[in-house]
Parts: C-alpha cells; structure tokens; sequence
C-alpha cells in the first residue's frame, strides 16, 4: 500500500476519533456547545482529508475539477464552525467579522456550484504527474485560474483577521493560556493553509492542495486545549468535592449543635431522607424507611390538618414552607416541632423535592405557656401587642376592663380600645414606641382612658414592657383600672376645696377690723357728702357746681365701697377654680389694697420690689392672694413683739432658672423672730401651729395650693433676724387642665396608647 494512502487516512482517521470523544463529551454535557462544533469541525475536516488524497489520485481532469467542486461543502463547513468555536469558546471576535466571514463563505459555496468546473478553475486543461518520496507520483492542476476564487480567498483573509481580533480580546480580558493556544495555533495553521491554497491556486508554486496537515496542527492543538481545561475543569471539581464534603460535615456538626433535623422528600419518588438527628425528633428508627404517611402518622392527630394544609399551599404556590407542631412519640411523649422548607420544581413546573430542616421547640412552648398562665394570674389587665398593632394576648382582667370577650380582641388593632378623639394620633405614638422599646409608664404627666365595648371611657394606668421572642418584638401593657383612686382623689380634692374656702374665712375673720375699717371710710364719706348736700339744698341758693362735685365723691366712694365688697365676695364664695393667664405683680398690687387697714392698725410698713416685665403665669388669682394674704398676716403676726420702727416686711417678685426651667418667685420677708431649722419642713404640715389661737391649716393649705399650680413653697431664714418665705410659679399653660369645684377635681387630657412622645 501507499505511504500516500497511510498517512492520509492515518489523519482522517484522527479526525474522526476526535470527532467521536467530543460528540460523546457533549452528550455528557449537554451545556458544552464548543464540543459539539468541535466535533462537526473534526468530520468536516476528516471530509477534507479524504478529497485531498482523492486529488492527489485523480486520474483525468475533469475528476480533478469535479472532486476540487465538492471539496468546498467541508471546507464551508470548516469555516463556519471554526466561527462558532472561536466565540463560544473564547467567547471573543467581533460580531460583524463573523458574520462577514461566514457570508462571504457562503457566497463562495454558491458561486463553486455556478461556475463549470469550479470555483478554483475556469478550465483545468492536463494534469502533471509530480514524483515525489519513495517513487509516488501525485496529480498537480495545470489551468486558468477562475477570477472568482478572490471571493473564496477574501473570506480566508477575513478568517485569519477574526482568529487575530478573538485572540487579542482574548488576552486583554485575562484568558492569556487560551488565547495563546488555541488563538495562536488559528492564526498560525490558518495562514499556512491558505497561503499554501492560494499560491498552488494561482499556479504560484507547483504543488498540490495540503490544507490538512496544516488543519491536523489546528485540531490538535484546539483538543489539547479542551483537554487541559477539562483536566483543570476536574482538579477543580475534586477541590469543590472536598469542599463540600468538609461544608457537608460542618453543616451536620452545626446541624446537630443546634439540634435541627435536615430532610429532604423526593416528591415524585415520595421518599423522604432524614439526619440521624431528625429520626430522633420525630421517634423514627435508625433503618426505618420514610415516606410522607410516615411523617403524617407521627404528627399528632389534633395538628394534622394544620400540617397538611402548610404542605399543600408550598406545593401548590412555591411559598415557604413553615409550620409549629405536635408530634406523638412511641412512647406517648408529645414533642413540639418547628419545620421550615422550601419547594424545588423541575422544568415543567412540577414540583420535584422539598428540602427543610426541623426543631425542637418543646421547652419554648412550655416556657409561652407558663408565660402565659402568669399573665392569666396577674392582678391587672394584661395585653400583648405585635409591632403591628395586632392584639396577640390578653387575659380575664382585660375582658373585665374593657367588656371584650378574648375573642373579640385577639386578632384585633390595639387602637380599638382608644377613645376616638386621640386615634389619630395613636398609630404614630405607637412606632414611637416600638422603635424604642423599654419598660417605662406609659404617658408620663397625662391621664389616659381606654374605650370599652359599650362606648364608656375608663381611666387607667398603663405600664409598658418589651417582648423579645423568636417571632419578633411585641409590647406587653399592664393596666389598672383607677377609676375608684379617681373617685377617691376627687373627693380629698372637694375636701381640700372646702379647707381652702374655711382658710380664706378665717384669714377673713382675723382681717375683720380693717376690712371693717375699709368700708366705713367710704361710707362715712357718703354720708358727710350726702348731709352737706342736704343743708346747702336747704338754704334754697344751692351751688349747683358744688353740689355736682359732692355727688361726684358719692360715687367715687361708693364705688371703693363696691370694690371691698366685690372682694369679700370673692374670698366668700365657694365654686369652681378658673385658672388663666395673669400677671403676678398684679396679684401682688389687689393684695396689699386688701390688707392695707390692717398693716397700718399694726404699724407695719410694707415695702415692695417689684421686677419689671415679668412674665405672665396660669393660675387661679383668688386662690393666690389667699397664699399671698396668708404669708403677709403671718409675717405680721412674727413681728407682733417687734418696736414700731422695726416693723418692716418686704414683698419682692422676680424670675429664677432651676433645672434649665424658668418660674416666677414671690417672697415675704419680716423682721420677726426665726424659724428654728428642725421646724422648717414641720411648719407646712396640717395643724401644726406656732400661734396660741391658730388652726395650723393655713401653710399647710398654701403649700397645697401651690402645688396645684405646679409650683413650689418653701421658708429659709434671713442672716439677720426674721424669714423669708417664697413661692415660685412655672411660666406658660400647664400640661393639664384641673378645675376644683363643688363636687372636687375633674381632670382631662387623658388616652390610651401603646407609645407616647
């Protein structure tokens, strides 16, 4: 046999076998398109190996022009699948270029089957038998080359200029062993093989076509390519299986640290594998296999709905699987179990295996229930809040509170039991809350009121306390009805209404001489006016400008007559408390016009400092100069043994800061004895006195008083000789209205929240 005849088939043959392992590899790997082409590739170029040899053997010139005609399918083919390796393997080359190279081959292809005899040749006109080594002889083409065949060449040209462009993309991207390898050898192999076709087509050299060695050289550097990186491909893979075997083991121990059960269920299979740590929590045995009726008959049969209804909305939807039961052990224990898992489909949306882990959750359900029988048992109303706003827990005292049953609330937004005028506020005051979630009172300053079913108001107190728990944070509130300490403060604020009433008799009683004093002045001036306007009305020539201006005094006393009695009337009359908006210099000023008589019947000389430009304070003004006409009779009593001279008391107001807050101050300061320091607080106590004929309520009352108006009274002693006592009042409107009436104190303002600002 030939040499010729060997060595061509020996390279067909190593075509066809690299055709076969990569067309096999792609079975494998269906995803790996490159080995699919590289396989086509390989045939076509099997195919090309096959027309050479015949070209070398053919024996006339038009066999010669007719295998040179069909010789071109295999070499288009080579062409095009060279292409799409190069961009699906280097996943590089331009676009437009591939395409102008797979067009202007297809363009060629046409045109060969046109053109008689070929596209190569218009006219193969003999044959030259060329000797070449061991005595064989090969055919060589003599002829006029077809002008046409620059169609065929322009596409090798754009060919060879796609190898280069794929390959320097190749390399810049950071793929530099195949841009090396597989580029390099494309580009080398390609430029040999067509420039050897080209110079033997143009009758350049006299040689024939040998495409296929240079196309053996290309093959096999491309496959030893792919083989290394299947080979790294594999390295790879055996680093990955160890990794997974080592994250499998570490996954197990975590698995079993944390006392979870992995499953997985092959639905269509209906199989279900399970750790050794799952068995356990569900009683299954060690061997025992497992289907999804196993699993069903574990749970425990009140839960069994429950668990099924979970399991189908997953299979059905593709949403999470999660549920917390109960499951019957062998034994007759019940265990509480957590199961989460997902759903897996397969392409036809089928749904194919559910994957999960399970919990033992025992001691946290009994840990919920003895929490929740201590809520039962708590003495107050209880009621537990998500985030939100959804009541989850409530127990007797709140049913009895609210005259909710509990399941007319649980499920419900806490904002039900808010009276309707605070709602709107309600839901803002709550987030507050939880994004700032710790135990505290709830609305600090305020009285609140929950809304029950029949539309009544209730006040309460309310204690807030945060709830951290595997299901989120909630917001326990505890609340007490205090609607008899209401009652009960209402009715010590009507008694200290009535103390303060008899304290402002009192001071009025021991003011009587000089109120008596006050209104007889004007009165004696209305009568001594009146006779005087009798007698010159009796000599009948009358003066009417004189007696213009003696009616005038009439009136002028008798409104100053008007004015004590208003006072008195004032001071008399026992209602309603109306603070408001007042100046205290002004109280200070309506004092000393009352107690005037009584400071000059004593000999006391009243010195005033009053600061300009005060502040206005909220107050009841009866009820603050009762505290001012009370401090002034106190210190004139202290200065009773005093000599005349050294009578001398000083009212003074002013403003001060304490705690970065401002108040307004009054102070009366005598010239009387001093307080002894152990008696300093005694002195404000109910019935302690230090007069022989005093009650010992009047301090007492005043320092109620104050206090009622938020503010504060104290004494201290001068350095000298004599005390100073003070009251200070907060500047601006209260946090909260009170109106002392008849019928004691009503109080508003008050809400029911989760949260409040």
């Amino acid at each position: 046999m030939s040499w010729i005849t060997i060595v061509w088939s020996m390279n067909a043959a190593a075509c066809l076998t690299l055709a076969g392992i990569y067309l096999l590899v792609w079975c494998k790997q269906r995803q790996g398109w490159a080995h699919l082409i590289l396989s086509c590739n390989a045939v076509a170029g099997a195919a090309l190996t096959a027309f050479e040899l015949a070209l070398l053997r053919a024996q006339t010139s038009e066999q010669y022009g007719v295998i040179i005609r069909w010789a071109q399918i295999p070499i288009w083919v080579l062409v095009v699948s060279l292409v799409v390796f190069v961009r699906l393997y280097l996943r590089a080359g331009r676009p437009w270029l591939a395409w102008s190279v797979c067009g202007a081959r297809t363009l060629a292809l046409i045109l060969n089957f046109i053109f008689v005899p070929n596209l190569s040749y218009r006219a193969i006109t003999s044959l030259r038998h060329v000797s070449w080594w061991g005595g064989e002889t090969v055919s060589v083409p003599v002829g006029v080359t077809n002008p046409w065949i620059l169609v065929a060449q322009l596409s090798l040209l754009l060919l060879v200029t796609f190898f280069v462009d794929a390959t320097i993309t190749a390399w810049r991207r950071g793929d530099r062993q195949r841009a090396l390898v597989v580029g390099g050898a494309l580009i080398f192999f390609s430029a040999i093989a067509v420039g050897q076709v080209v110079l033997a087509v143009w009758g350049v050299i006299q040689a024939p076509f040998l495409a296929c060695f240079s196309y053996l050289g290309l093959i096999a550097a491309m496959g030893y390519q792919i083989s290394s990186d299947r080979a790294q491909l594999a390295r790879q893979l055996q680093a990955s299986e160890a990794d997974l075997r080592e994250t499998q083991d570490r996954m197990e121990l975590a698995a079993s640290a944390a006392k979870l059960g992995m499953w997985m269920w092959d639905i269509p299979r209906n199989e279900i594998w399970i750790t050794d740590k799952g068995r356990t929590l569900f009683g299954f045995a060690p061997s025992e296999k497992l289907d999804f009726d196993r699993f069903r008959s574990a749970v425990h049969p009140e839960d069994r709905e429950f668990v099924l209804q979970a399991v189908d909305n997953s299979l059905h939807t593709g949403a999470e699987y999660e549920a917390e039961f109960r499951v019957l052990l062998p034994d007759g224990r019940v265990r509480w179990v957590a199961g989460r898992g997902h759903v897996e489909f397969d392409s036809n949306g089928q749904p194919a295996r559910m994957r999960g882990a399970s919990l033992d959750i025992t001691k946290r359900k009994r840990a919920e229930e003895q929490f929740r029988l201590v809520v039962e048992a708590a003495p107050n109303a209880m009621i537990m809040v998500n985030a939100g706003g959804r009541i989850t827990l409530v127990n007797t005292q709140a049913e009895a509170v609210f005259g909710y049953g509990r399941d007319e609330l649980i499920g419900h937004p806490i904002e039900m039991l808010v009276p309707e005028r605070f709602r709107s506020h309600h839901i803002g005051d709550r987030r507050g809350y939880f994004g700032d979630a710790r135990a505290r009172p709830m609305g600090a300053g305020r009285d609140l009121f929950g809304l029950r079913k029949n539309g009544s108001e209730v006040p309460i107190e309310i204690g807030l306390n945060p709830i951290h728990t595997s299901e989120g944070l909630f917001g326990l509130a505890s609340i007490i009805d205090i609607t008899e300490r209401k009652q009960a403060e209402l009715e010590a604020a009507r008694q200290r209404s009535q103390l303060a009433h008899l304290s402002r008799v009192t001071s009025l009683g021991e003011l009587s001489g000089s109120l008596a004093h006050e209104l007889n002045l004007p009165l004696s001036a209305i009568l001594c006016n009146a006779q005087a306007a009798q007698r010159l009305l009796a000599h009948g020539d009358a003066d009417l400008a004189e007696v213009r201006e003696i009616l005038r005094d009439i009136v002028s006393e008798d409104k100053r007559a008007g004015e004590v009695i208003r006072r008195l009337r004032l001071w008399l009359k026992k209602g309603e408390v109306h603070q408001r908006s007042l100046r205290i210099n002004k109280v200070v000023q309506d004092v000393l016009k009352l107690i005037r008589s009584d400071l000059v019947n004593q000999n006391v000389t009243a010195d005033v400092e009053l600061a300009r430009n005060l502040p206005a304070v909220t107050g009841d003004p009866v009820q603050l100069q009762q505290v001012l006409v009370n401090l002034v009779v106190n210190a004139c009593d202290a200065m009773t043994n005093c000599t005349i001279p050294e009578r001398r008391l000083l009212i003074r107001t002013g403003i001060e800061n304490r705690n970065g807050s401002s108040a307004v101050t009054v102070s009366v300061t005598d010239r009387g004895s001093s307080v002894p320091e152990e008696k300093m607080e005694q002195i404000f106590e109910p019935f302690f006195t230090t007069k022989a004929k005093g009650l010992g309520l009047g301090l007492s009352v005043c320092r109620t008083i104050i206090a009622a108006h938020r503010g504060k009274l104290w004494a201290t002693n001068n350095p000298d000789r004599g005390a100073t006592f003070h009251f200070s009042l907060s500047i601006g409107v209260p946090d909260r209205k009170v109106a002392i009436t008849n019928n004691g104190i009503g109080v508003s303002n008050g809400e029911l929240v989760m949260g409040d600002k």
